[in-house]
């Protein structure tokens, strides 16, 4: 197996992958920690209940909030599994659609094999919030290699890739991030290329999705249940309603009409009206055995969303798992890094390892 750093430049999307959408991006990811919001108000000498944004900024904010959630960004790869111990292969395949997804393949001595992805705006590896323009999420990096490892050790194999639009995959839906109603078809491909290898097609599979890739993983099952007939487990890591991301954030922006106003801008880059993508009615596609987490406190969204999603489902094994500790989304993505044992526990659970 190859453990070689590739040249690969990370491919060039349309102009939402430019500087300056880069730049429009990060802005709006500054502008959503309610957290920041609330401390600069008080930096000022207002209170947070006080606050009053005016329309120039109002207009900027639902501008730049719409500009990352209709196209994302694009956050570079910065560890690799060999850094970990891991020999690893470095793949690609096509997804459903047929854009180039890239990823890795990171085997291990068994016929246990997990499949990963990711949340918008992080790729294989994680995010790099520690440095700049992505320091917006809390400031810290959310690192996925710690996980994959302890897996590995474990005794899974693991294949992990980027979703269309982000890391190094390719361009897809001319760039449109459509939060899983698109995506699924990465998802799809993630499974038929497991299925086309000789040493991981007869594997017994479960899946680890978060948050964009959690959505597209439940689209997946809703329009393509057939796909996914073999498959054991899955840990739905902080799955979310786009609609209900926004409307905390326009609650907590003060914001009168701010969802309207919002659902028109992305209307306008994407086609899509905030009740097209992921309808809750998907989740009742789930019936495999599935393992929700979530960030309790999470300033970005609502407990009550997670809550209806993990109700929705049709599993008739699962289990709703609560992160406490902290109101930062990102470190939901850190967590079992640092506290595996449930993870573990699930899927040693679910995927028969006679």
């Amino acid at each position: 197996m190859g453990n070689q750093h590739d040249t690969i430049v990370p491919h060039e999307g349309p102009a939402s992958n430019s500087r300056r959408q880069l730049l429009k991006a990060g802005a709006a990811l500054s502008a959503l920690p309610i957290m920041a919001a609330a401390a600069s108000v008080q930096a000022a000498g207002q209170t947070a209940t006080g606050a009053i944004v005016t329309d120039a900024k109002t207009e900027e904010f639902i501008n730049g909030m719409a500009d990352l959630m209709a196209h994302s960004t694009r956050t570079p790869v910065l560890r690799w599994p060999n850094e970990y111990g891991m020999d690893y292969e470095e793949i690609f395949f096509p997804a459903m659609d047929g854009v180039t997804i890239e990823g890795w393949f990171i085997p291990a001595d068994s016929d246990r094999l997990l499949i990963f992805n990711h949340p918008m705006p992080c790729n294989r590896y994680g995010y790099p919030g520690h440095l700049d323009p992505w320091k917006n999420f809390g400031g810290f990096e959310a690192n996925f290699l710690p996980e994959y490892k302890i897996l590995h050790d474990a005794g899974y194999n693991i294949i992990t890739y980027d979703m269309r639009n982000h890391g190094r995959s390719g361009t897809g839906s001319g760039g449109v991030n459509a939060h899983g109603t698109l995506e699924y078809r990465d998802v799809i491909g993630s499974l038929r290329y497991a299925k086309s290898r000789p040493d991981t097609k007869d594997m017994k599979t479960a899946l680890y999705s978060r948050c964009l890739g959690a959505n597209a993983t439940i689209v997946g099952m809703y329009k393509h249940p057939a796909e996914f007939a073999h498959i054991k487990a899955m840990i739905a890591l902080q799955p979310v309603t786009p609609a209900v991301f926004v409307q905390t954030a326009m609650e907590n922006q003060k914001i009168a009409n701010g969802v309207e106003l919002f659902d028109a801008a992305y209307w306008k880059r994407t086609g899509y009206h905030l009740a097209d993508v992921w309808p809750m009615e998907y989740a009742k596609a789930v019936t495999v055995p599935t393992l929700v987490a979530q960030v309790r406190n999470d300033f970005l969204t609502k407990p009550s969303n997670v809550q209806e999603i993990y109700d929705t489902l049709s599993s008739k094994d699962k289990k709703l798992f609560w992160i406490e500790g902290t109101d930062q989304r990102f470190e939901g993505y850190n967590y079992f890094g640092r506290n595996p044992q449930l993870v573990l526990d699930w899927f040693a659970t679910h995927i028969n390892v006679a």
